[in-house]
């Protein structure tokens, strides 16, 4: 077992949380359902659902966190509940989870740095290739400062952030509003919207949870824990909320449609909000701070995503060489710069809006699976220690069970929903035929290559059958349809061919 030394006390957790959940989601992910799905201003409401089902779900999170304050977090719940091999596939969705959280965390730092290129030096805003190289390069930047062990959010950049939204949330009452309407008139019909901006603004609290991967360094963790996991996510959601809420009454959802045609480009919702409150500097003020954020958290999630590997490796279901640490920083060096690799992919090609569903798919798998994982050790495990115990169980890990699942079948309705989610089932399809090959040896190379092939090949063809029916988009679009019909039959001959010559 991994063994850390315990050397923070319930300050340094609850900081530890806030710098989670104080991050850089809120100055990117309120764009896409204000404007995309037309929600405006009730987006507060679905702002209010995602904030009240992450304070459900970390209920269940503070009695396994107390109960097996180890290394690994919900990789190490579900292993202790179910074994074998299913935690080693939502250990897999909760890296990647991480991982899709980090690579968003990069474009939005781009997207900032774009934002006050334009406002402070009159620069046009970067085109694709000039952002892909900008995420490159903070990506290996911040990856070669994890690896030196630099810290990430202090607790003066806590405060400082509070101070931020605190002077926005001040000033922008101040400044007057319009009438916001929070709950939409018509819900019934538009509850598929207010479910995918739930599902899309999840990650802007379960930040909290970031304090659960150091759970192995907090002292007290019985008394500690707990009380640290629910104070941050409590007061993450007032301010979030009511961030949201200003930023709706200061540019309704037309003003905001006709200042973006104004300005030429898709600046985001705060910012626009900011240089309204603040002119002309404000909206530049936003963008500083989404940019520290955004570094923030690109450092937390590669920490995160190597304690995971870490957990897996020291599991045996990934290889042992993650679990080295530098001779020199005392730091998993080997898990970061894995992690990183991934990140540097998924930053230079993935849209906002296709990372912030698979960053919040990731994690609503794997929390569906740690509720589960509560009930099960109840019923295995009567007797183990527990010092925090879940109120109204077992109410409540049912209701969290649900409700997560509820909220991963919903937004499949939106294109951008459907392409996350395939892409995560995808990534983990590859990560699972590693650990097959793994654990069974070369002798079956074969079967397994000629399996994967005829799922490939299936996928597709049926995928370029639903864009010939007008049903999605194209995944390649500059390639012929019958192009990748024909590389779709020919994959599923190859993997036809490979599965019978083996038998």
């Amino acid at each position: 077992m991994l063994k850390t030394k315990r050397v923070r006390g319930f300050f340094d957790a609850l900081m530890m949380g806030l710098s989670g959940a104080i991050g850089f989601e809120i100055f990117v992910l309120l764009d896409y359902p204000y404007f995309n799905l037309e929600l405006g201003s009730s987006i507060v409401f679905a702002l209010l659902l995602a904030g009240l089902v992450n304070l459900l779900i970390m209920l269940n999170y503070c009695e396994l966190s107390t109960a097996i304050p180890e290394v690994g977090g919900a990789y190490t719940y579900i292993k202790a509940a179910y074994g074998g091999f299913v935690p080693f596939i939502f250990g897999c969705f909760r890296w990647l989870a991480s991982v899709f959280g980090a690579a968003l965390a990069a474009v939005v730092f781009a997207q900032q740095l774009s934002y006050l290129s334009r406002v402070t030096l009159n620069v046009q805003g970067f085109d694709l290739a000039q952002t892909s190289l900008i995420t490159i390069i903070v990506v290996v930047a911040i990856a070669a400062l994890s690896i030196k062990g630099k810290k990430g959010v202090g607790t003066s950049i806590v405060f400082a952030f509070v101070a931020i939204f605190a002077i926005f949330l001040s000033s922008g009452l101040l400044h007057g509003l319009t009438h916001v309407e929070v709950i939409p008139k018509d819900l019934p019909n538009d509850i598929f919207k207010i479910s995918a901006a739930t599902v899309y603004t999840f990650p802007m609290f379960f930040g909290a949870r970031s304090l659960i991967a150091g759970a192995a360094q907090i002292k007290h963790p019985e008394k500690n824990l707990p009380k640290a996991i629910l104070l941050s996510s409590l007061l993450i959601i007032p301010l979030y909320v009511g961030v949201a809420y200003v930023a709706a009454g200061i540019v309704p959802l037309e003003e905001a449609r006709l200042m973006r045609e104004v300005e030429g480009w898709q600046v985001p919702f705060l910012n626009l909000a900011a240089q309204k409150i603040f002119p002309p500097t404000g909206g530049a003020l936003i963008a500083i701070a989404g940019m520290v954020a955004s570094i923030s958290a690109l450092g937390t999630s590669l920490t995160v995503q190597a304690s995971i590997l870490r957990g897996m490796s020291r599991d045996t279901y990934l290889p042992r060489f993650l679990l080295s640490v530098h001779q020199r920083f005392g730091t998993p060096y080997l898990a970061i710069i894995a992690g990183s690799l991934f990140v540097l992919f998924l930053s230079a090609i993935g849209p906002v809006e296709f990372l912030g569903y698979a960053a919040s798919f990731g994690s609503l798998f794997v929390f569906a699976v740690v509720n589960l994982s509560l009930l099960k050790l109840r019923k295995k495990k009567p007797y183990m220690e527990r010092p925090f115990k879940t109120p109204l169980y077992p109410f409540t890990p049912i209701a969290g069970t649900v409700i997560s699942i509820v909220l991963l079948l919903f937004p499949l309705f939106h294109e951008e929903a459907a392409i996350a989610l395939t892409s995560c089932v995808g990534l983990t399809v590859l990560v699972l035929m590693t650990y097959y090959l793994r654990m069974t040896g070369r002798y079956r190379l074969q079967i397994a290559i000629g399996g994967a092939g005829l799922g490939v090949g299936v996928s597709l063809t049926l995928l370029t059958c639903l864009f010939e029916a007008g049903v999605m988009s194209p995944i390649f679009p500059s390639v012929p349809s019958y192009i990748t019909f024909f590389i779709g039959a020919i994959t599923v001959i190859a993997g036809i061919l490979n599965i019978t010559v083996h038998h």
